[in-house]
């Protein structure tokens, strides 16, 4: 069997969705271990508030479940996204994941490779770019995390209350990445390949970049059921899947 690199992204793991957390801790207990690593490329939860989220009742599963991964010997990797951008040391620490900056640039089975949460790439919705630039400054983080819990928590909720209804008078096309930053970012990388989240539009797409025949992975997120990248020497293969008891996914694509 070819030694196997896992991508997953946009699982949104949170109390609301007891379904999906069940199908992830599965996901880590049987198909990850046996993949020589596992790649989380941002919103692996719907919020994070900061690191005392690890003792959370909903997060607590799922902290010990990457830890019990890492231990047994399959490295996990784990990629901020826009809605998890607050994980820290004191998340790597509990469960022994490793954070990666974005982008990255990782030699994947012998093919220089770039990985992105992809928000990055969108970057004609102008709300939000101007919205990210905002908290991911430090002296807002700061601020933030000197807050209270609770005060957290509600500040958190607002700004999801924002989102959905920002989100809903948008095209479409704005929301998605443009493809100049693509090419600018893969240029500037000097890969023909890269691999992302974020827009929940799974699918491989295959363009020219400076005469050269260059593909995107873009990997699907975790509302409905699951979603896998399998990436080996010989290619790789993007899936969704509802049960993984058997190891095999279901509903492949």
């Amino acid at each position: 069997m070819p030694v196997t690199t896992l991508f997953i992204s946009d699982l949104h793991l949170c109390g609301a969705r007891p379904a999906i957390t069940e199908l992830f801790l599965d996901f880590l207990r049987h198909r990850a271990r046996s993949a020589d690593s596992l790649y989380i490329l941002g919103d692996l939860f719907e919020y994070w508030i900061g690191d005392e989220a690890v003792e959370h009742k909903e997060f607590r599963p799922i902290v010990r479940g990457l830890r019990e991964l890492s231990d047994s010997g399959t490295p996990v990797f784990v990629m901020h996204g826009n809605r998890d951008f607050l994980i820290g040391r004191g998340f790597e620490t509990a469960t022994g994941a490793r954070l990666l900056p974005d982008p990255v640039r990782i030699d994947l089975h012998g093919t220089p490779t770039l990985l992105m949460h992809g928000d990055t790439l969108c970057i004609d919705d102008l709300e939000y770019m101007n919205f990210r630039s905002q908290v991911r400054s430090q002296s807002w983080q700061r601020e933030f995390l000197g807050k209270s819990v609770k005060e957290r928590h509600q500040i958190v909720h607002n700004y999801r209350e924002i989102s959905r209804n920002s989100t809903a008078a948008k095209k479409p096309e704005i929301m998605d990445v443009n493809q100049g930053a693509v090419d600018d970012i893969m240029r500037e990388s000097r890969v023909y390949r890269l691999i992302h989240g974020h827009t929940h539009r799974p699918k491989e797409h295959v363009f020219n970049l400076d005469g050269q025949p260059a593909r995107r992975m873009v990997l699907g997120d975790w509302y409905e059921q699951g979603s896998v990248l399998r990436v080996h020497a010989r290619g790789w293969v993007l899936e969704n899947f509802d049960r993984i008891e058997s190891g095999q996914a279901q509903h492949a694509r």
